[in-house]
């Protein structure tokens, strides 16, 4: 069986504190994006990873995939398998492309071996692997809270804009980016500010990591910059970064040779049901 995980961004981000079990609160919207890996598994004699793409260094067992099987695997008479993932989603870009590989990889254990888990018992699941993956187990747009495993449907469309990601070589460490934010909470709630027109949302839908993550990386702020220039309607960084996106009535047609390799880009029309 084949499937195929796809990234998120986030609509503003909050850190609004940090709890006393060392994580942080956060406010944010996922919202999903077409950006796909492309996993697959078929019934072996014995258990094995495989993967292409952008590379993947490290003990396949701790790879995030795997730990999403072994974890089905405990409570289940699940057989041996080989995975394949090829790898499109770039590291270390606030795309969320880790945890969208382990919640797909849930979802698909339970539809082919008929587990019968239900969404909750799949949300439950998956809070165990990253804060990120429950979101990946709903997949449509959602305000959380939390630790970014409370979430409730939220009614921000962006239907018909057309959307640029740009992701230099720059990684950003996730753990570094909290170290570093100041969490503030906001004297608006997210979802008021969402409600404005998308032309209003500059300088007042943020996301607090990038001040502290464009002074580490100036490039960020010059590629968000930049998406502006195009003709960018809102553009910031997604998650803890490095990836930054632009939201656009139309695509501009130069974006390629503003960005070129090794800069990874992105692009589609939003329609989301």
């Amino acid at each position: 069986m084949i499937t195929f995980p796809n990234a998120k961004i986030n609509l503003g981000l909050h850190v609004t504190e940090k709890r006393p079990d060392g994580f942080h609160n956060l406010e944010t919207v996922f919202f999903p994006v077409s950006w796909c890996d492309a996993l697959e598994f078929v019934i072996a004699e014995k258990f094995q990873f495989t993967a292409t793409g952008i590379q993947i260094s490290g003990d396949p067992e701790v790879n995030i995939v795997v730990r999403a099987y072994r974890l089905l695997q405990k409570d289940f008479d699940l057989p041996a398998i080989k995975i394949h993932l090829h790898k499109q989603i770039p590291f270390g870009a606030g795309l969320g492309g880790g945890s969208s590989d382990a919640a797909f990889m849930l979802r698909m254990l339970n539809k082919t071996f008929n587990l019968g888990l239900s969404e909750e018992t799949l949300l439950n699941y998956a809070v165990g692997l990253g804060s990120d993956c429950p979101f990946f187990i709903l997949n449509k747009p959602v305000y959380a809270t939390g630790r970014g495993e409370i979430m409730q449907e939220t009614d921000v469309c962006l239907n018909d804009m057309f959307i640029l990601l740009v992701k230099p070589q720059v990684e950003v460490s996730t753990a570094k980016a909290f170290q570093f934010v100041v969490p503030q909470k906001s004297s608006v709630s997210l979802p008021e500010l969402l409600r404005l027109p998308v032309q209003e949302w500059k300088d007042k839908v943020v996301n607090q990591f990038e001040p502290s993550v464009f002074q580490q990386y100036p490039e960020l702020g010059a590629i968000r910059e930049k998406l502006y220039d195009l003709g960018a309607v809102y553009a910031s960084m997604s998650g803890s970064g490095s990836c930054v996106y632009g939201l656009f009535n139309e695509l501009p047609d130069d974006y390629t040779s503003l960005f070129p390799a090794p800069f990874l880009t992105f692009s589609q029309k939003i329609e989301i049901h």
